[in-house]
């Protein structure tokens, strides 16, 4: 029960992709950029100076940089630590009880600190549509793309991916700023998406196909 040590591993580029059923293609105009659950205590099952950690890191926070300059909303999903138990749910029978509530623990990274104007919301469960507003904050905003990157590639951002996909908003996976358990996890996770719900993508075209 609860997280375990991930081993370092390096990220897909841009020729090990899975080929996406969808033609979407994301716009400046269209689309959020949502940071999945990049808190210290989920952050810290990798080894910080390694792959996939690092460089997914390193590779948000240019999105980041991106969005900013260009008014595309950002949002955050955070946990809350010391969760009472009938709000965790049956996340606790396969992950125990969760982080504390601790800066510790429920601080998100620095690299990635939220900034003014930056809409950060209470993650209650694998999707960050379960239980939130961001389907409402989103569509007062005339988004109907979203950018995902993060951890856990096969949970959260799967399952986020998949809502967003049968709420009508186009889903986009950054490739290489989601990071898992294992590479063959992040794998799984890309190629279901590519062939259910979303478009699998790296950072460089992204940022190349937002300018």
């Amino acid at each position: 029960m609860g997280l375990p040590r991930i081993a370092p591993y390096p990220l897909p580029v841009a020729a090990e992709l899975p080929a996406p059923r969808a033609a979407w293609v994301p716009q400046t105009g269209r689309v959020a950029l949502l940071v999945h659950d990049m808190q210290r205590y989920f952050l810290a099952a990798y080894e910080a100076e390694a792959g996939p950690i690092a460089p997914a890191i390193a590779h948000l926070a240019r999105l980041l940089a991106h969005a900013r300059e260009r008014a595309i909303p950002v949002f955050y999903t955070a946990q809350r630590g010391d969760q009472d138990r009938r709000d965790r749910g049956l996340q606790a029978d396969l992950w125990g009880p969760g982080m504390r509530a601790v800066p510790e623990h429920e601080a998100i990274v620095d690299a990635l600190a939220p900034a003014a104007g930056d809409h950060v919301l209470v993650k209650h469960r694998y999707s960050a549509f379960q239980r939130s507003n961001l389907d409402t904050l989103m569509r007062a905003r005339g988004r109907d793309q979203l950018l995902i990157a993060g951890v856990y590639a096969h949970i959260g951002v799967l399952s986020t991916a998949t809502e967003a996909f049968q709420r009508d908003i186009e889903p986009f996976v950054v490739a290489d700023a989601v990071a898992d358990f294992s590479r063959a996890d992040h794998d799984m996770a890309l190629r279901w998406i590519a062939r259910t719900c979303g478009v699998p993508l790296t950072t460089d075209r992204i940022l190349e196909l937002l300018t």
